[in-house]
């Protein structure tokens, strides 16, 4: 079967053949059959070789959310040292927009190429962008190294979430994704600590210098500790499988709707401009061709629709877009609420951010742990969408008067809720779709956290920039001109001072209240969410535990016990899979071929 037409336009007949209906069935067969034709890649670990893959994978999120979250400190002084004032959000938008178009490519590229090379790939990609916006002569060549960056940190991001899906078994998963959720939660609050040291101590480029190497470090770990049961590949058949004319059509929808998005409103793009509405016109024509692809051309689709059918995953997806929409308008402008209105610097008000790191890191561990033990999510999701809903609600009362140590215990609250929610809410889906999409959904769904980071951003530029025009006297209105960034108030008489701050309070209110009714629909999908709990009835005990260690001797069980189905309708707990045997079967047949664990340190004896 012909996986992808010639141009990105498609066959016209081919097209028109599909719409007429009565393909719905077959493509979703086709589909079906393709993902079963996937290379199973679970290699369940035991607890001393997982500890060294599971050390490395941390190192290697937490390296990629300092990278991502300390630039934003940058900004001003790269402005200045390269002369880009004018353009200086482009280093924050190229970024964006790379991470969110490559997220929901990395799935299938990785149940194509394997795990190990795409993430080792995207390692060594950040590792030689960074060190190349270290050297930036001009402001383009850190653009460009910068949209590099992203598309290198989105795979980062889902890799290692992917690879911890293959390593544990779905009951202990939890436990697992919560560290990696608490590793999140420590780069967003490393990153700016980092970056403001280097700005004040010795330049902005010392940040990319540290980074470089650093990673170079986790690609060695990788190389060696990682490991891969992948065959070897028919490159030509494999690439033939690659969806690119849902990539073509994807990208082109992504980079036209978020470049507006990101940049509307400014005083060089207002939102009537035509420029503004040709893109998002153009870009919504490409997002619909998009899941037209998806939906009926595409046989190993990028985002498969399928995903969308039960109530519990649509739900989940939609509170990925949400959530995402509220975190990141809380990293970006509660750092500004504090140097605006309270008058608090850069390095300062990062700190003072620490409490909801904290708080998020610190729950995002208990949760997976709670998961782990009592095989349960939908307490959690209910419960942190609820604290979060409380905290958005509380943070409103944020003005220019009120205690700092409030905002401080609100902050608390609301990381309490961001840490039950983030890596619970992959688990669960996971658990809710077959293991041959688990990859496609870590991707799906990071994605689409992404897209609703950049849209939220926009939506909160927009509004504190609204906002603080109309709080501001006619006489002042030009300091709305930028909404990332006050003026240096010792200018100002003591009066105007005043009412500048007053509307930095108002707009940053403005913004924490639009937050709230985001969180609260996240809450009500709750709903929606059935928890099937992370263990069937059919599980049977594995012979060796996960939490046994790599001194134990394997047992594989490969010939006595039927492996589940590929087009199993939901994901079960792989207890009773060889922890380093690779078992694979098609419809077929019935062979079983094994491949050690790139860590054992034992052979199989019935070798």
């Amino acid at each position: 079967m012909k996986i992808f037409a010639t141009s990105p336009f498609g066959s016209l007949s081919h097209v028109l053949s599909l719409v007429k209906g009565g393909s719905n069935t077959k493509m979703g067969r086709d589909t079906e059959k393709a993902e079963a034709a996937l290379h199973d890649q679970e290699q369940l670990l035991p607890k001393k070789e997982l500890l060294i893959v599971f050390g490395i994978m941390s190192l290697e999120l937490l390296v990629c959310f300092i990278d991502q979250n300390g630039i934003g400190v940058l900004l001003p002084d790269i402005a200045r040292d390269l002369n880009a004032s004018d353009t200086i959000s482009w280093a924050g938008t190229s970024t964006l927009i790379a991470n969110t178009v490559f997220q929901v490519l990395y799935g299938r590229l990785s149940d194509l190429f394997g795990r190990k090379k795409i993430l080792i790939s995207a390692l060594v990609l950040l590792s030689l962008s960074d060190l190349a916006c270290g050297l930036s002569v001009n402001s383009t060549m850190l653009y460009i190294f910068r949209g590099l960056a992203g598309v290198a940190n989105g795979g980062i991001t889902s890799l290692t979430m992917m690879i911890v899906s293959d390593i544990v078994t779905l009951q202990e998963r939890g436990k697992y994704q919560g560290i990696l959720g608490a590793m999140v939660g420590l780069g967003n609050a490393l990153g700016p600590l980092i970056a403001s040291a280097f700005t004040l101590h010795t330049t902005w480029r010392g940040l990319f210098y540290l980074l470089a190497p650093l990673i170079m470090v986790t690609v060695a770990g990788s190389w060696i500790f990682l490991p891969s049961n992948m065959p070897k590949l028919n490159l030509k058949e494999t690439i033939s499988k690659i969806d690119f004319l849902g990539l073509f059509w994807g990208t082109a929808a992504v980079i036209l709707l978020l470049i507006p998005i990101s940049s509307g409103g400014n005083a060089g793009t207002p939102w009537d401009s035509p420029q503004v509405i040709a893109m998002l016109v153009v870009g919504g024509v490409c997002l619909l061709a998009f899941l037209f692809s998806e939906w009926k051309l595409a046989s190993l689709p990028m985002m498969p629709l399928s995903i969308f059918r039960k109530p519990s995953v649509a739900a989940m997806l939609a509170q990925s877009f949400l959530l995402g929409a509220c975190y990141y308008s809380y990293l970006y402008f509660i750092p500004l609420y504090y140097q605006n209105v309270r008058g608090r610097t850069p390095l300062l008000a990062a700190c003072l951010q620490l409490p909801l790191v904290f708080a998020q890191s610190s729950f995002s561990t208990m949760s997976g742990l709670y998961m782990s033990r009592f095989n349960r999510y939908g307490e959690i999701i209910w419960g942190g969408f609820g604290i979060w809903t409380v905290g958005a609600g509380l943070l409103t009362l944020a003005d220019e008067h009120i205690h700092i140590g409030l905002i401080c215990f609100f902050l608390v609250l609301v990381g309490f809720g961001t840490g039950m929610v983030f890596q619970p809410t992959l688990v669960a889906l996971q658990a809710h779709c077959p293991k041959a999409q688990r990859a496609v959904i870590v991707s799906n769904r990071n994605f689409l956290r992404s897209s609703g980071g950049a849209v939220g951003l926009a939506v909160s530029s927009a509004i504190l920039g609204n906002v603080l025009k109309g709080a501001l006297p006619q006489r002042l209105h030009y300091v709305a001109q930028s909404t990332f960034a006050a003026p240096d108030l010792s200018t100002f008489s003591t009066a105007d001072q005043t009412a500048i701050k007053s509307a930095y309070a108002s707009a940053s209110r403005a913004v924490f209240i639009w937050c709230v009714p985001c969180v609260g629909v996240c809450f009500l999908l709750c709903s929606l969410i059935k928890d099937g709990g992370l263990q069937r009835k059919e599980e049977k005990e594995a012979a060796i535990p996960q939490n046994s260690d790599e001194n134990t001797p394997r047992h594989s069980i490969g010939d006595e016990e039927k492996r589940p189905s590929a087009e199993a309708p939901v994901e079960t707990d792989a207890r009773s899979k060889d922890l380093g045997v690779n078992v694979s079967h098609s419809p077929d047949s019935t062979d079983v071929s094994r491949k050690p664990s790139a860590l054992s340190l034992k052979s199989d004896s019935s070798r």
